[in-house]
């Protein structure tokens, strides 16, 4: 039986970097691919709002880019600085609110491609966060930004189970959609984890409330911020030579955003 922790998933971020970084080959293969059709300058400095542990921020900085990026979770943030130590890399990670924070210099390329961007809880919140984005892009730049649209009928994806393992530690996920209120604009999302290291076994048990995203919602959105000009979408597949025409049924989106000038 495994001992349910009382913390939660964040709070462990090694684990939770095992359940989330596993998967990250076509990510980075797409980031890679996008910086070089999307951007309108060569793409040198990349940032990450809400980095978590580093996953693709420590695989880029391999390749060679010069990589930053925030979050809120300060355990998260520790852990993600000790692997730039390791590989002695140099990388400029800290704790900030994604929706309240300056960078020192611009940057030519940012992303966001997991739904983060839904922890912010209202419009002034997201619409913030994409003023201090404009802002630290430069001319040219771009931004990718990955989330789960609500669409206009039933979901198709309601549910998502998924293994990972590493060395001795292996885990198992499983993650659902557990409501929507379409008139408070919220998705209870609820999420179980199993860890198994040696003969240790622990569960984390989660709910998380995310803001949702009608098509036309997102759209209005962006509109808002000016200096950012929306000029494609893909869908979570990762390929660049299949663009994605949003409907009333799109869920997963990846919107890129150039930044005017």
């Amino acid at each position: 039986m495994p001992t349910v922790s009382p913390g939660k998933l964040y709070d462990f971020p090694a684990y939770y970097d095992l359940i989330f970084g596993a998967d990250w080959r076509e990510e980075f293969d797409f980031l890679r691919a996008a910086f070089d059709r999307y951007a309108a300058r060569e793409v040198r400095r990349v940032f990450e709002p809400a980095c978590g542990t580093g996953r693709l921020l420590v695989r880029l900085a391999k390749a060679g880019f010069q990589v930053s990026g925030l979050d809120l979770n300060a355990a998260a943030v520790e852990y993600c600085q000790r692997r730039f130590t390791r590989l002695r890399a140099p990388a400029n990670v800290f704790v900030a609110d994604m929706a309240d924070f300056k960078l020192k210099q611009p940057v030519d390329a940012a992303f966001n491609l997991i739904n983060s961007f839904r922890h912010l809880p209202d419009e002034k919140a997201a619409a913030a966060h994409l003023k201090c984005m404009a802002k630290c892009l430069a001319p040219g730049g771009i931004y990718l930004l990955g989330l789960h649209l609500t669409p206009a009928g039933e979901q198709v994806c309601t549910k998502e189970t998924w293994s990972a393992k590493r060395g001795r530690v292996s885990a198992r996920s499983t993650m659902w959609s557990a409501g929507v209120d379409r008139r408070r604009r919220q998705e209870r999302v609820g999420m179980k984890v199993r860890v198994t290291s040696g003969a240790r076994r622990l569960a984390f048990e989660d709910e998380m409330i995310f803001r949702t995203y009608t098509a036309a919602q997102m759209r209005s959105l962006l509109d808002s911020e000016k200096r950012l000009e929306l000029i494609a979408t893909h869908d979570f597949g990762y390929n660049l030579e299949e663009p994605l025409e949003i409907d009333g049924r799109t869920e997963d989106v990846i919107f890129v955003l150039r930044k005017r000038g």
